[in-house]
C-alpha cells in the first residue's frame, strides 16, 4: 500500500538525515569489522589454541560469505523492502557478533564468523539502495561525500580500534571485546532505523531467481575460495581450475539472466544496467580500485608490525593522518570539486594516490628500518586525499543514471565487484610481497627482506593506480545531476520512484 505521509525526500522532514546516520553507521560497523579482526589474531591464537588454518577461516569465512551473498541481498531488498531488509542484517549481524565475543573454541568462532558475513550481506547493500531511494538527486553528491569519509575512517579506524581494544584487556575477555562492542551498536541501529528508516521497494513486483542465486554463488566462491587459501596451501593445481571454470559458470549466468529478462523480467542481476556507460565504466574502476587497496592495506601492516617491530597500536596510530586525509577529501571533492571539475577530480586523485605511493617508496628505501612514524605522515596524506578524491564521487558516478527501481541490484554489484577485487589483490600479495621474500630467513633478515617486499608491492600499487587513471576517461564527463540543463531523459530517470510503503 502506497503511504500518504510526505516520504524522506521531502524538504522539511529531517526524517531522512536521521535515516541516513542510522545506515552510516552500519556502513561503518561492517567496514571497521572487516579489518579489527586482523589486529588481534596473535591474541585469538593464544587465547583460543586456533589452528594456522582456524585463524585462516576467521578471516576469509567472512569475506567469502560476504562476497557470496551481496548480490543476492540486493535483490532481496528490492523485493521484500530495503528497511526491511537492513533491519533483518542489522539484527542478524548484532546477534552473529554475540556469537564470536562469546565463542567457546575456534570452531564456533569460524562458524560465527561466516554467519556475520552472511547477515552483513544482507545489510550493507541496502545502504546505498537506501540513500538512492531517499535522497533527490541534487542532495545525493553531499550524502556520497559523507560516505566517502566513513570510507576513510573505517579504513584505519578498525586497526586501531582493534589494537586499543586488545591491549585494554577490558574485563580480562583479552580479544572478544572486538566483537562486542557491536552489540550495543547494533541495537541502537535496529531500534531507531525502525523508527527513521522508511521503506522503499522496487515499484515492479520482483521474484527472487533462485538458479541466478546457486550461479553467482557458486561462481564467486569458485574465484575467491581459491585466492583467499591459496598461500595457505601452496597455490594448488585445483586452485587454478577453480578459478577458471568460475569464468565459465559467470559466463553461464549472464547467458542464464538474459534468458530469464526475456522470460519474466524479473532476473537477479539486471544486465541492462551495463548498457549505461557510467555504471559499467564504474564498475571496471571499482573492481581495479580495490585490486590496489587489497594489495596495500594487508602488506602495509606486515611491514609495519613484523617488518619494522612496531606494536599493533603505534600501527594504528601511524595511519590516523591517512584516514583524516581520506575524510577530508572525500567530503570536500563531492561538494565542491565534482561539480566544478566532474571526472577530473576522479583522475586527479588517481595520480595523487600515485604520487603518495611513490613518496613512501622514497622514504621506505632512504630510511629504511630506522624510519620513524612521523616520517610516514608526508606520504600517507599525500595517498589519503587520492583516495578521498577516488572513493566518494565514484560511488556516486557508478549510481547516478542507474534507475531507482534497480538501485539494490545496482548496491550489491558495486559492493560485489571491490570485494573481489579486494580478495584478488589479497592474493596477489603472495607473489608481490611474499614472492621477493626467501622463506628460511634468520632474525637479523626478516626486517630488511620485509622492507624490500614492501617496496616491492608498492610499485604494483602505483601501476593499479596508472590503469585507474586511464580507466576514469570512460566515465562521463559529469555525473548525471551535475550536469547543467539536464535533458527530458535524465529528467524522467529521477521520476522513477521507489514504491514507498507505510
Amino acid at each position: 500500500m502506497t503511504s500518504t505521509e510526505p516520504t524522506p525526500r521531502a524538504a522539511g522532514d529531517r526524517r531522512r538525515w536521521f535515516a541516513l546516520a542510522i545506515v552510516m553507521t552500519a556502513a561503518f560497523m561492517d567496514l571497521v569489522d572487516v579489518t579489527i579482526v586482523n589486529i588481534a589474531i596473535p591474541s585469538i591464537q593464544a587465547d583460543a589454541g586456533a589452528s594456522f588454518s582456524q585463524i585462516q577461516w576467521i578471516t576469509a569465512g567472512y569475506a567469502l560469505a560476504f562476497a557470496a551473498g551481496l548480490i543476492t541481498g540486493g535483490r532481496l531488498g528490492d523485493i521484500h523492502g530495503r528497511k526491511r531488509l537492513f533491519l533483518i542484517g542489522i539484527g542478524g549481524f548484532t546477534v552473529a557478533s554475540a556469537l564470536c565475543g562469546f565463542a567457546a573454541n575456534p570452531e564456533m568462532l569460524v562458524a560465527s564468523r561466516i554467519l556475520q558475513g552472511g547477515m552483513a550481506a544482507l545489510m550493507v547493500p541496502q545502504v546505498l539502495s537506501i540513500v538512492h531511494a531517499t535522497f533527490p538527486a541534487h542532495e545525493r553528491g553531499k550524502v556520497f561525500g559523507l560516505f566517502g569519509a566513513i570510507v576513510g575512517l573505517g579504513a584505519v579506524s578498525g586497526p586501531l580500534l582493534g589494537a586499543l581494544l586488545t591491549e585494554w584487556n577490558l574485563f580480562g575477555l583479552e580479544w572478544r571485546p572486538i566483537f562486542l562492542i557491536n552489540l550495543p551498536v547494533g541495537i541502537a541501529g535496529l531500534i531507531l532505523g525502525s523508527r527513521f528508516i522508511t521503506e522503499s521497494k522496487a515499484p515492479k513486483a520482483l521474484k527472487l531467481d533462485l538458479v541466478g542465486v546457486a550461479l553467482v554463488t557458486l561462481g564467486l566462491l569458485m574465484l575467491v575460495y581459491p585466492l583467499t587459501r591459496g598461500e595457505e596451501l601452496g597455490w594448488p593445481l585445483w586452485g587454478y581450475v577453480s578459478m577458471g571454470g568460475s569464468l565459465v559458470v559467470l559466463g553461464a549466468l549472464v547467458a542464464y539472466e538474459r534468458r530469464k529478462t526475456a522470460r519474466d523480467g524479473s532476473p537477479l542481476i539486471e544486465l541492462s544496467l551495463f548498457r549505461v556507460k557510467s555504471f559499467a565504466a564504474g564498475i571496471a574502476v571499482q573492481t581495479v580500485f580495490g585490486v590496489g587497496l587489497g594489495i596495500f592495506f594487508l602488506v602495509w601492516t606486515l611491514y609495519m608490525q613484523t617488518g619494522l617491530g612496531w606494536t599493533p597500536l603505534r600501527a594504528g596510530l601511524t595511519g590516523v593522518p591517512f584516514s583524516i586525509a581520506v575524510s577530508t577529501a572525500a567530503g570536500l571533492s563531492v561538494q565542491q570539486l565534482v561539480p566544478r571539475f566532474g571526472r577530473k577530480v576522479l583522475q586527479a586523485g588517481a595520480l595523487v594516490m600515485g604520487l603518495g605511493v611513490l613518496l613512501y617508496i622514497w622514504e621506505s628505501e632512504r630510511y629504511g628500518l630506522g624510519i620513524a612514524s612521523w616520517q610516514m605522515a608526508l606520504p600517507l596524506i599525500v595517498m589519503g586525499v587520492g583516495m578521498g578524491l577516488i572513493v566518494a564521487p565514484l560511488t556516486d558516478a557508478v549510481l547516478s543514471e542507474v534507475p531507482r527501481e534497480h538501485a539494490g541490484s545496482a548496491s550489491g554489484l558495486i559492493n560485489t565487484v571491490q570485494q573481489m577485487g579486494n580478495a584478488l589483490g589479497l592474493g596477489l600479495v603472495s607473489v608481490v610481497f611474499f614472492g621477493v621474500i626467501a622463506d628460511d630467513l634468520r632474525q637479523t633478515q626478516v626486517g630488511p627482506a620485509f622492507v624490500e617486499g614492501f617496496q616491492n608491492a608498492l610499485w604494483w600499487v602505483a601501476a593499479v593506480m596508472g590503469v585507474i587513471f586511464l580507466l576514469m576517461f570512460a566515465l562521463p564527463k559529469r555525473p548525471a545531476q551535475h550536469v547543467e540543463g539536464a535533458g527530458p531523459e535524465l529528467g524522467a530517470m529521477d521520476e522513477k520512484e521507489p514504491e514507498l510503503v507505510s
